[in-house]
Parts: structure tokens; C-alpha cells; sequence
């Protein structure tokens, strides 16, 4: 099979499209034939050897990938040859063909095309668990959305809104970019946002702050955004994009009763397998309804991932970027 191969983190150089052989099921695996495969963020910080899950070189990136299973392993009754599938790989998936664990792997609704399901994968769960398990969203709570224009964040605010939240705020540093249904923007553009986030999300909300914030871009935003909590708000950390890790004074949680809890999908998928399973059955029942749309994409051959992933480092990608073997 084609495979994009790593070779040295850090150098995409020494990377390149190369055949490999077919990976072989074991036990327990399903083999996917990879029909579309999202190009995320977090491949970004795998393949400068930054990830928390360090791959042994040389390895395959790519995670969430949709296609069709070819085979299964003798233990596995649940999924079979032929089935439509969105198989969440910690990496792999950059290639025609992939084989996970077949708890990590999800039937596709007839209404969901290969495409949507990778466009949604990595985002939706990430943002479903964000929201459901770590920030215990109830209806009618508000709800800050930071990064709202990013894969995690417009995949927040839908489904915010699909899970019942009232008012849904989505931060976005760069105004004009796409953030879904939301009732205001906090522009997190500006200077000194440990101030300015609170202002603004206090302007929109009478003074009250918000119940739930969903924080993938950490650094300033996240100083301020600590601070626009409502009493007994709870924040969820889901990463760092902005680039800066920031630091908490607890004095926080304990003057306001906040919650900051983070957020790492990939031990949930280990660890509480049938828990991201009800996810992906409330994402795909949500999709059938018509409460969410998977975001707009945009699908590039396998051998154009270098262009893919510098394009989603150059922050210059407005849509999901796909990749198709």
C-alpha cells in the first residue's frame, strides 16, 4: 500500500509518500481501506515529536480516517467485511489502508458520506466529551466557546447548541472567520485579553459570565476566560493552540466554586471505550435530525499532504482539509 512515512520528527524533508506493506488484523483489529482522512492539529504536533503518544520512527500519521472494512480479526464479531466505518487510529491513517482496534471503530449511518464523517472525526468526539462529560453542559446554561472558527470550536458551538445551551459565545481572533450558530462573538484579537475577554462576555451576559467555557487555545485567552466564569462555572482545557501553556492561581476556583478540568480524547478511547461509542451515537443521531452539519471540507490526493498540513500550520486553511488515497 502507499503510506506517508516519518522518518525524523521534525523534518518533513526526509517524509515522503512510500509503499509499505498492508497491515495484517490482529486479534482483535479490524483493517479499514481509508476512503478520506482529516488532516488535524495535533498530526502537526506528533510529527515534531511534541505529542503526548511519541510514535516509534518510522511511522504513518493520520488519525480519524472513514472507510470500508476489508477484514476483521478472529475476535471480532461486532464489525464486519464491507461495513462503512469511522475508525479512530491514533496514527496510521495517512495511507490507503489502516487497522485499528475494533472498539475504535464506529459504523457510519447511510446519511453520512465518507468525506463528512472525516471532516467531523477528531473535532466532534473531542468537542461532544468536552461538553457532555468534563463541563456537565444542562440546558439553558451558557456557554463560551474559545477558538470557535477552529475544527473543535465550530464543532462546540453546534453542538452546544444541539444539546439544549442557551446562549452560545464563540471567541474568534480573527473576525470574519467562520464560528457556526452563535449569539456573539468575543473578539480575542485585541490587546490584554485577561481583561477584555471578561468585559465582553460580562457585556453580552448582563454582568452574569458563563456557566461552560471550551478552551482549545490556552494563553491569553484562557486568563481571560478564567475570569468571564459564571459562580460554579466549569472550564475544560482541550489544548494549547495559541502556543502558550498558561498557569492557574487557584485562588480562582476557590473564591468563585469554578471547575478547570482537562480534556485528553485519546485516554478516553483507551480507557472508556463504550463512552465514546454513546458519543458517536448521539453525534450521528444529532446529524440525522438535521441539529449539526458536518463542517465544509476541502479533499486533496494523498500525495498532496505536505501542502495539506503546511497549510494547516499557516493557519491559511478556512475549511476541514481531507486527505484521499
Amino acid at each position: 500500500m502507499r503510506a506517508v512515512t516519518i522518518h525524523r520528527f521534525g523534518d518533513l524533508d526526509t517524509a515522503g509518500l512510500e509503499e509499505r506493506p498492508d497491515p495484517v488484523p490482529a486479534e482483535h483489529d479490524v483493517l479499514v481501506e481509508v476512503r478520506a482522512v482529516p488532516v488535524n492539529y495535533v498530526d502537526l504536533v506528533t510529527l515534531r515529536g511534541e505529542y503526548q503518544f511519541v510514535p516509534e520512527l518510522p511511522y504513518v500519521p493520520g488519525k480519524g480516517p472513514a472507510g470500508i472494512v476489508r477484514s476483521v480479526g478472529a475476535a471480532v464479531t461486532r464489525i464486519a467485511p464491507g461495513d462503512r466505518v469511522l475508525a479512530m487510529a491514533e496514527y496510521g491513517a495517512y495511507a490507503e489502508f489502516v487497522a485499528v482496534d475494533h472498539r475504535q471503530v464506529y459504523p457510519l449511518p447511510d446519511s453520512l458520506s465518507f468525506d463528512d464523517a472525516a471532516a467531523m472525526s477528531l473535532a466532534y468526539d473531542t468537542a461532544w466529551m468536552a461538553l457532555r462529560e468534563r463541563a456537565r453542559l444542562a440546558p439553558g446554561e451558557s456557554v463560551l466557546v474559545l477558538g470557535a472558527s477552529g475544527a473543535v470550536g465550530q464543532a462546540a458551538v453546534q453542538l452546544a447548541r444541539a444539546m439544549g445551551a442557551g446562549t452560545v459565545l464563540g471567541g474568534v481572533s480573527r473576525p470574519g472567520r467562520p464560528t457556526g450558530p452563535v449569539d456573539g462573538v468575543i473578539d480575542l484579537s485585541g490587546p490584554d485579553l485577561r481583561d477584555s475577554v471578561r468585559d465582553q462576555v460580562r457585556a453580552v451576559t448582563a454582568g452574569a459570565g458563563v456557566d461552560v467555557v471550551i478552551d482549545p487555545l490556552g494563553g491569553d485567552a484562557f486568563d481571560g476566560a478564567v475570569r468571564s466564569l459564571a459562580w460554579r462555572g466549569r472550564l475544560v482545557v482541550v489544548g494549547f493552540a495559541a502556543g502558550r501553556i498558561p498557569v492557574l492561581k487557584v485562588n480562582y476556583p476557590l473564591l468563585k466554586n469554578i471547575e478547570v478540568s482537562g480534556l485528553q480524547i485519546s485516554d478516553y478511547r483507551k480507557r472508556m471505550p463504550e463512552l465514546v461509542a454513546q458519543c458517536y451515537r448521539e453525534v450521528f443521531a444529532f446529524h440525522a435530525e438535521g441539529r449539526i452539519t458536518p463542517p465544509l471540507s476541502t479533499v486533496l490526493p494523498l500525495a498532496d499532504w505536505r501542502t495539506a498540513v503546511e497549510k494547516l500550520g499557516s493557519r491559511a486553511a478556512s475549511e476541514r482539509l481531507l486527505l484521499r488515497p
